[in-house]
């Protein structure tokens, strides 16, 4: 299976903001999730994937910031170039002037466009999801990442007003903002409008639950397989000793030959048996259950 996060990216990066609002509420997610902001107050964009840098950029441009290239460095691991851009002085600070304005958070939940705006940009800066793989029972994960705590509470309020319920845990220097429901996935695909993931999503549950049903229904199978191979091994005990004994002798010829059809084939059916005595499943039944009625009374008192 092909990534899931960069299904999820690749849907994502289809579409641009039209208004400058909904331009800003990306920049302040992307600015919580793939940026740090030093000391002096210059801003450092770092990226591995292009198209996303790609993105950010037409982003701080629509606000009229340039942001300059401070490194390409490739990692021959990941065979990926981790990109870094920055700015600052002026450009900085209309930067963050414009993504950080009194009461945003608030104003993105007020406003369910650029909430959506926000959560999308938040996935394509630090968001990832992942599902799960082979038979297992788990293995739904999305998931946030941001560089302060107030940034990942204040995104997991935003989440709640949107009906995404989210946990919160500190993974190192980082605030991560997750959950573990595939419904909620579901949910979060449907927000953000990624089409594409979200079919993806909806093929791997059904297949999922095909297998799940199969797996029910083999065990179920082998279950009843099990009963029968210990009900057919105490039967043909239990007629053998009558037979030993003399006792299947004394029994109407109908029931001998009942007996002996069981311990002859011990593997098969009652339905493969009774056809083996031209008789239906309940009579041959009948006959069997008679055996070790006589059984019971005479051997077990």
């Amino acid at each position: 299976m092909a990534n899931f996060t960069s299904e999820i990216k690749r849907d994502l990066l289809q579409s641009f903001p039209r208004k400058r609002e909904n331009v800003v509420a990306e920049i302040a997610a992307f600015l919580n999730t793939a940026c740090s902001v030093a000391p002096h107050g210059e801003v450092v964009f770092v990226s591995e994937n292009e198209r996303i840098a790609e993105y950010f950029l037409r982003l701080t441009d629509a606000l009229g910031v340039r942001m300059e290239l401070g490194d390409a460095v490739c990692d021959p691991k990941r065979k990926r170039d981790k990109l870094t851009f920055f700015c600052a002085g002026e450009n900085a600070s209309k930067l963050l002037a414009a993504a950080f304005p009194k009461s945003a958070m608030s104003h993105f939940a007020e406003d369910r466009e650029r909430a959506v705006s926000y959560l999308r940009a938040a996935f394509l800066g630090g968001g990832s999801c992942t599902l799960p793989k082979g038979d297992a029972k788990t293995g739904y994960h999305l998931e946030f990442v941001f560089s302060t705590a107030q940034s990942a509470e204040n995104f997991s309020d935003l989440l709640t007003s949107l009906d995404l319920l989210s946990k919160l845990v500190v993974r190192g220097e980082k605030h991560v903002v997750y959950c573990k429901s595939r419904e909620i996935i579901s949910d979060f695909l449907s927000t953000v409008d990624a089409k594409g993931a979200l079919r993806r999503l909806e093929e791997v549950s059904s297949e999922r639950e095909e297998s799940n049903h199969f797996n029910r229904v083999s065990n179920c199978y082998a279950g009843n397989a099990d009963k029968s191979a210990i009900a057919s091994a105490a039967q043909i005990v239990a007629l053998r000793r009558m037979r030993e004994d003399g006792f299947l002798l004394a029994l109407p010829v109908a029931l001998q030959e009942t007996a002996e059809c069981r311990m002859q084939n011990p593997a098969d059916s009652l339905s493969e048996l009774a056809e083996k005595l031209g008789v239906s499943k309940s009579c041959f039944n009948h006959r069997l259950r008679k055996l070790m009625d006589l059984y019971d009374k005479s051997y077990k008192r």
